[in-house]
């Protein structure tokens, strides 16, 4: 097939997890014979920290306005298969109005954020990525997420929609050799989000309160500076791809936190979690309704709901954390790899 896809980044891993997925996903579509071309606008945060430049796997077209390029995304949306426009793209509803009147052969929209979509429609905001008539005209709504928020994209208008969740490119992320300088009894990696710091302070920043000699690190961007970083944690602003295999394989475990509006609907794994679990790591994760769909609490995640929970599981027997952390590698190479989401990508287009 020729795929069309209109995002946020590809090119930068820097405070957004659109990047790494969709580099995942291309990659395996590519594999399978696939022909994909991502457009992305060129935007001072993404480009400062570009840590992509070109793929084989796929087409990358960088531009500065939507005039520049609406030509070429023209030519390839006559030629293409499927097209698809994702949340936060910036360009989402020039890119669907210049979708919708092309031949494209499935028109298709991916909300990678469908519990963020969701309340800022419930607050009464406006969403700039939707289309201002619902989601009627897409043959196709894809969402990150599960559970009550496909119902909840159906009162939207959309007419077919199907969850295609996170995953993770196993060539990637995988076990590898210690680095000194993230050894950790616990790491987090994640960008800031406000409605993520009270799991963060209960279940890792508390913690490392509780375990003063022991060493914890917390990677992402975007982090105020008035967070209590004195003691613990170490910080690190940025843990480029490239080294996350490493961090996750310096730490005795490592936390997987999951922003409020994601948790109150469920079915929502993140990217980092499937990539930490790639890489053999014990998990230690908050909880929310469809966890178990995923990975099976008590023997391939550790769940925790407090503090006490947190220093508990991190007391756990060495062994007892090796084996949680080699059943939930098993069980992401069985179920959660890239090439598992790109091959029901395909037979999703298919079956439409």
């Amino acid at each position: 097939m020729n795929i069309v896809v209109f995002g946020l980044t590809i090119s930068s891993s820097w405070g957004n997890g659109h990047a790494t997925l969709w580099r995942g996903l291309c990659s395996a579509l590519a594999k399978s014979g696939h022909r994909i071309a991502f457009f992305e606008r060129i935007v001072p945060y993404y480009r400062a920290h570009r840590d992509l430049h070109e793929s084989a796997a796929f087409n990358l077209v960088l531009y500065d306005r939507w005039e520049d390029v609406e030509a070429q995304a023209g030519h390839e949306l006559a030629r293409a298969d499927a097209a698809i426009v994702t949340s936060y793209c910036p360009d989402a509803r020039a890119a669907t109005a210049t979708m919708l009147a092309s031949d494209a052969g499935l028109k298709i929209f991916y909300d990678l954020d469908t519990p963020i979509t969701l309340e800022r429609l419930e607050r009464g905001e406006t969403v700039d990525y939707l289309w201002p008539e619902g989601l009627d005209p897409f043959d196709i709504v894809l969402s990150y997420t599960g559970g009550t928020a496909l119902d909840e994209l159906q009162k939207l208008g959309a007419r077919r929609v199907l969850p295609l969740y996170g995953s993770v490119d196993p060539s990637i992320h995988r076990p590898v050799v210690s680095a000194e300088r993230y050894r950790c009894r616990l790491s987090y990696l994640g960008t800031y989000a406000e409605d993520r710091q009270d799991a963060l302070e209960r279940l890792f920043l508390e913690t490392a309160r509780r375990l003063p000699d022991a060493r914890f690190v917390l990677g992402g961007s975007q982090y105020p500076e008035d967070l209590p970083w004195r003691y613990n944690p170490w910080y690190l602003q940025h843990v480029p791809p490239v080294d996350h295999s490493a961090l996750f394989c310096s730490s005795d475990a490592t936390l997987n936190l999951t922003r409020g509006a994601m948790a109150k609907r469920g079915y929502c794994p993140s990217g980092r979690l499937f990539e930490a679990a790639a890489c053999g790591v014990p998990i230690v994760s908050d909880t929310w309704p469809g966890l178990e769909e995923f990975f099976t609490p008590g023997e391939e995640i550790l769940v925790a709901r407090d503090t006490d929970d947190a220093v508990r599981l991190l007391s756990r027997p060495t062994e007892e954390l090796h084996a949680a952390g080699s059943a939930a590698r098993a069980r992401v190479l069985r179920d959660h790899t890239a090439e598992h989401r790109a091959a029901e990508l395909i037979d999703i287009m298919r079956r439409a």
